[in-house]
């Protein structure tokens, strides 16, 4: 790929002039303006830039990203695997060893060689807005990452922190089920206890539950989580507490993350990660949960993408397939470069 400078690029900012890297989350605490990437799987890459300015989502240059087809992707779990796995983790909660597990799966497709991140940041800016949304480009450190992420996993202002999980996808607010409802609140709870091991004993709140956010081609339930952080907690023992995110996993989370090993056949990667910026100067960083979320493996040659669906016991095989379907299709067709063709695009291979 061409010679780029290290970036990070987050909500109307973008900081260059890297400075340093590193594993530690203690980092985080110390100064400057960093930019996260944590990987599923615990990888964690810390980036200190010199230089954050006040700069849009870059514009549109016809022709620059040469994204691959629809039909180029293929799939770690095909649709017979998948819905086979669905009735596997309905049968972990028939057994009581679970109560609800994410099965997720990750999606491949060649990239070109010269093809710049930031190029499909500015695609999914414009064809699929996010609050979230995000660049992590270090190419001499294997990140490469664009999200278009709408899940909040970490807020922290001073001793504030907060977390937005998402339960509940539909294309209209008609579709969402009292299954849905029940997974929401079954999250909500994993998500205060996961912060009450570091934040003051009874501050953690629960200002929202279960409302209906709208996104591009399709509606959440989200609901927040807020605590003040119990004093001498900062970003290394939040994390430890709170790292992978409960809506990303399961409850009980140490049950359902044993399950994910047992049936996934890729690493997520930083999808179903934690994605975001950290000012340690002002002791405030925003961290999203990796959905939404491609990234550059350049080992392989490959753009990857994830996406998944929370198991239930009310959870019918079939619909979960469709559902990873739905959240995959529009970002799948942003990427493409043909955002607005991907109804009459072919599907996911296997």
């Amino acid at each position: 790929m061409p010679d780029l400078p290290a970036l990070a690029r987050f909500s109307g900012f973008v900081a260059s002039d890297l400075r340093d890297v590193t594993s530690d989350p203690a980092a985080l605490d110390s100064e400057g303006f960093w930019a996260v990437s944590a990987d599923f799987e615990g990888r964690l890459i810390c980036a200190r830039f010199g230089r954050v300015v006040a700069d849009p989502a870059p514009q549109i240059v016809p022709g620059r990203w040469r994204g691959p087809a629809v039909g180029d992707w293929t799939s770690s779990l095909d649709r017979e695997a998948y819905v086979a796995g669905v009735r596997s983790i309905r049968r972990h909660i028939e057994a009581g060893e679970v109560y609800q597990a994410n099965l997720c799966r990750v999606l491949s497709a060649p990239v070109a060689p010269d093809a710049d991140i930031d190029d499909l940041t500015a695609l999914l800016a414009h064809g699929n807005p996010a609050p979230y949304a995000g660049t992590i480009r270090l190419p001499g450190h294997g990140v490469e990452i664009a999200t278009a992420s709408p899940e909040l996993f970490l807020r922290r202002s001073g001793t504030v922190v907060e977390s937005g999980p998402i339960k509940g996808t539909g294309r209209t607010e008609a579709d969402l089920l009292d299954k849905d409802h029940a997974e929401n609140v079954m999250i909500v709870d994993l998500v205060r206890n996961d912060m009450g091991r570091v934040c003051a004993t009874g501050s953690i709140t629960v200002p929202d539950l279960c409302a209906v956010e709208k996104h591009p081609g399709l509606v959440h339930l989200v609901s927040s989580v807020r605590g003040e952080l119990a004093d001498g907690v900062g970003w290394a023992e939040l994390l430890a507490a709170t790292f992978p995110p409960g809506s990303v996993t399961g409850a009980p989370k140490s049950s359902a993350l044993r399950i994910i090993e047992a049936l996934e056949t890729a690493p997520r990667g930083p999808y179903c990660g934690g994605i975001g910026w950290v000012d340690a100067d002002r002791a405030r960083g925003e961290l999203a949960v990796g959905i939404r979320t491609f990234w550059a493996d350049r080992g392989q040659g490959l753009l990857r993408f994830g996406t998944g669906a929370g198991i239930t016991w009310g959870s019918d095989p079939e619909r979960e397939w469709r559902e990873t379907e739905l959240k995959a299709s529009r970002l799948l067709a942003v990427a493409s470069a043909r955002y607005g063709q991907h109804e009459q695009d072919g599907g996911i291979r296997a």
